[in-house]
């Protein structure tokens, strides 16, 4: 069987059996995009022990009106089997009307390892958390493309790494999706050419604003790596940092990089994930949704 009709007859599996689409949540109609709010928002309330993060999603939607979250892994490590307190999780999603999106994944390892069995373990232990997000009702869990070696050497590395566990995706109704995240990652086009090299519909890429930092050396260009990543976008990321009187952000031209995403074609959902120092973080998610919101309206008339 080839890969495409792998992918196809695994897709329908997933969807008999009532596990998360591969589809990503489409804005409201006569939208451009609709918003979430990415769990790392909440950090240090969340690593300080201030919000518990089963009370996260009714806090997004009573707090900033927001009816969809992505989660980070690094909040629950011990939780990825625990299916009392993921169903526990997902009735309080439901009781508040709140979708979960997707699952972002840390510390289980590097799927670009040179090592090759370092990197099976790495693919591997993704798996509980690919089936808790299923559970939840996720379309994406949000990996690394973490490696090491020559340019040429990490894209295959990454490439092996990410098609094993795209292929584990697709038989849970999941895309496996890679954020801009350091190191090569950072590159736009090492990045593009790796969900290329893998080749697999349901393996995209979560274009962040702000994590464009190769090295302490180097730095990406922030709007070109978002305009080459977002041909294969399953979501969007909108970093945030520092806002200037105006309600502007100020490492960041928001009006420029909108349109890089509108022009590619994307209406779905556009993630909120302040990681500024001051204001403080519900502040900060606050200026961030007032900004996207304003340039929203600001940019209707041209995408009608």
């Amino acid at each position: 069987m080839d890969r495409r009709s792998f992918i196809n007859s695994t897709v329908a599996a997933g969807v008999a059996l009532g596990v998360g689409p591969l589809t990503t949540t489409r804005a409201a109609e006569g939208s451009l995009f609709s918003l979430s709010l990415a769990q790392w928002s909440l950090n240090r309330t969340l690593f300080s022990g201030n919000l518990d993060p089963l009370d996260f999603p009714a806090f997004a939607k009573e707090t900033f009106g927001i009816d969809a979250v992505e989660y980070v892994n690094q909040f629950f490590m011990d939780k990825a089997e625990d299916r009392a307190w993921l169903g526990e999780l997902k009735r309080r999603c439901d009781d508040a009307g709140v979708a979960s999106l997707i699952l972002m994944c840390d510390r289980e390892g590097d799927l670009g390892d040179p090592d090759p069995a370092g990197r099976t373990r790495a693919v591997e232990n993704h798996y509980k958390w690919a089936d808790a997000a299923a559970y939840l009702g996720c379309h994406s869990i949000r990996v690394n493309a973490r490696s090491s070696g020559s340019y040429e050497e990490q894209r295959d590395y990454a490439i092996d790494g990410l098609r094993r566990l795209a292929e584990a995706g697709a038989e849970r109704g999941l895309n496996v999706i890679v954020e801009n995240h350091g190191g090569l990652s950072s590159n736009g086009r090492w990045l593009a050419d790796v969900i290329d090299g893998v080749g697999l519909d349901n393996c995209g890429t979560l274009p962040d604003f702000g994590n464009f930092r190769i090295s302490e050396d180097e730095e990406y260009d922030r709007y070109r790596g978002v305009a080459e990543l977002m041909p294969y976008a399953k979501g969007v990321s909108a970093k945030s940092y520092r806002f200037d009187d105006a309600g502007n952000e100020t490492r960041i031209d928001y009006r420029r990089m909108l349109r890089i995403v509108l022009d590619a074609g994307y209406r779905g959902r556009i993630g909120i994930e302040w990681e500024g120092a001051e204001p403080g973080e519900v502040e900060g998610i606050r200026l961030t949704q007032a900004l996207l919101e304003r340039i929203r309206d600001e940019l209707s008339a041209d995408y009608a």
